[in-house]
């Protein structure tokens, strides 16, 4: 007789056998007692979570020989018919091996006929998402408008890849994860039917490679009762599964919790003798600090923590020296480094320096420590009676100068190189000057007023105004343009209500001392001056001075806080 393994000879046949899924069990135990029977159900949840292991169920229910009830006998010919997947009225189709529209049709037609013996004809379709969307289509009106011996179950892993059109005409069930404890109770019972010992260690070990499915933690099992026979030793387990073994893992964390940092490098040496993962090492490092977090933040983290009894003592003993701060940190850290792990060259140099960094990390006392220094200097600041402080910058940061206050509004006087030469407008003009007139410059034409601010004041004296540019420079070659020459004449006779000679004078580098300075180099110039001084105000300012000296604070750099007017 051939071996039947363990995820088939202990499939549930009864709703009370669905572990983890209480929740489907008991909505479909309802509806068959009151009636309410829809005719097509969505069965959606991950891999090996019971979903055909229901349907097949729900079938036996529906059509079982001792009557419509949420109990199937089990024992009569259609329930046994349909475990053994030969029903002449229940119909198991593959999606993924029927997807096509011609299969679809021919269903149809099969529905159109009365059930052979049964009182349904009920329709398992499986991973129903690999249907095509023509399937879908020609599936579309039998569902809308189904015959009422026909009842429809459809599972998947991906629900989401079916159209809206077919999701609003079903009943949706979301099958869960397995629980941990479930799934490991479940295991027990199992090894218990079968005459095997195995700890409740190595049961957990097994329920946790699972990942909440439990025919793939039946898989492992049977993986393991074929290396082991009937006598499962935890060490075997372990390293059968390619797991870290529990004892240096705790050692690597005790390591970085209690800064030795020979204890990590050790841990990872280790690591590497055993030939196991660098990466695995990290995420089962991750899912133990994760514990830590969750044990200082929850009362009651037993149902967020898959972890054996003597693991979460454990735990919880670590847990008790750290701080949440410091498990945060170390728990960022790490998470980068499983990623770093997935591309690294060298992964046991990266898992070291990671590990060692963890190892000299700073405790959080030390920003406390930091805090209560800057209560003090607030104190202090307030004892000498010197302005109210403001939050101080820690060492490193950029402390900045007081707000730079709004600009006076002041009428600037006509610049000039030679007071004889640059005579100001006669007092009929209103005694527009050089800068007003490159301001109406700018406002008419942007671009030549912002050539202008580069000129040189050198004659001011109407009708003839003389300007210096820097010899070969852009500026004096745009206004050479006889384009913007033409241009600015004319805006300079309307400004000035008269015509204007205007002499362009190409300025060497020697003579720049000789002729006043442009808008450009004066707008400079006091920019830097008021710089300057905000800088030192800054520098002496009592908060600044008392981190400086408190703190051990450095200033990188000062930076202006500019206000609107």
């Amino acid at each position: 007789m051939s071996y039947l393994v363990l995820a088939r000879k202990y499939r549930p046949q009864s709703f009370g056998d669905l572990v983890g899924q209480e929740h489907v069990s008991q909505t479909l135990i309802n509806a068959m007692n009151s009636g309410r029977i829809h005719h097509a159900f969505l069965f959606t949840g991950a891999r090996g979570v019971g979903k055909t292991s229901a349907a097949r169920i729900f079938a036996k229910a529906l059509n079982c020989e001792e009557g419509l009830s949420p109990q199937p006998c089990n024992q009569c010919a259609s329930c046994r018919e349909i475990t053994a997947g030969q029903g002449l009225d229940v119909f198991e189709i593959d999606g993924a091996s029927n997807t096509g529209v011609d299969d679809v049709r021919e269903l149809r037609e099969n529905i159109r006929y009365l059930p052979s013996r049964s009182r349904f004809k009920i329709f398992i379709i499986d991973e129903v998402h690999m249907l095509s969307i023509n399937a879908f289509n020609a599936l579309l009106k039998t569902l809308e408008e189904p015959p009422g011996h026909a009842k429809f179950i459809f599972a998947t892993t991906e629900p989401h890849k079916i159209p809206i059109t077919i999701l609003s005409r079903c009943q949706r069930f979301d099958f869960r994860k397995i629980p941990l404890p479930a799934m490991t109770e479940r295991l027990r019972e199992i090894a218990a039917a079968e005459g095997i010992g195995i700890s409740d260690h190595s049961l957990s070990l097994v329920a946790r490679r699972g990942e909440g499915s439990m025919r793939d933690a039946l898989s492992t099992l049977d993986q393991v009762l074929a290396f082991c026979g009937n006598e499962v030793a935890d060490e075997t387990v372990q390293g059968l599964l390619g797991l870290v073994d529990r004892r240096l893992l705790f050692d690597a964390v005790e390591g970085v919790l209690g800064r030795d940092s020979r204890r990590v490098l050790d841990a990872v040496r280790r690591v590497d003798d055993q030939g196991y993962s660098f990466r695995q090492f990290c995420q089962e490092l991750v899912e133990t600090f994760r514990a830590l977090v969750l044990l200082k933040v929850v009362d009651d983290p037993e149902g967020l923590l898959e972890v054996p009894p003597d693991e979460f003592v454990q735990l919880r003993s670590l847990a008790g020296g750290c701080a949440v701060e410091d498990l945060q940190r170390i728990l960022t850290m790490l998470m980068r480094a499983e990623t770093d792990l997935a591309g690294s060259t060298f992964p046991r140099l990266t898992l070291e320096m990671v590990l060692v960094r963890l190892a000299y990390l700073p405790a959080g006392r030390d920003v406390a420590a930091l805090l209560g220094k800057i209560e003090d200097l607030e104190r202090r600041l307030s004892r000498s009676g010197g302005p109210a402080p403001t939050p101080p910058a820690q060492p490193g940061h950029q402390p900045s100068a007081p707000p730079e206050p709004p600009p006076k509004k002041t009428t600037e006087e006509p610049v000039s190189a030679d007071p004889g030469k640059a005579e100001g407008l006669a007092a009929g003009t209103g005694r527009r000057d050089w800068t007003e007139l490159v301001r109406h410059v700018r406002q008419a034409r942007p671009g030549i007023g912002s050539v202008l601010e580069h000129g040189r004041l050198i004659r001011f004296d109407l009708p003839v105004l003389e300007l210096g540019f820097t010899a070969g420079s852009f500026h004096l070659e745009r206004m050479k343009d006889p384009e913007t020459l033409a241009t600015f004449q004319a805006l300079l006779d309307e400004f000035f209500q008269q015509p204007v000679t205007v002499r362009l004078v190409p300025v060497n580098g020697g003579q720049d001392k000789e002729f006043p300075p442009s808008l450009v180099e004066e707008r400079l110039s006091r920019e830097t001056s008021h710089r300057q001084k905000l800088e030192e105000e800054a520098r002496a300012h009592p908060t600044v001075r008392a981190v400086e000296e408190i703190l051990g604070g450095e200033i990188i750099e000062i930076r202006t806080h500019k206000t609107s007017d």
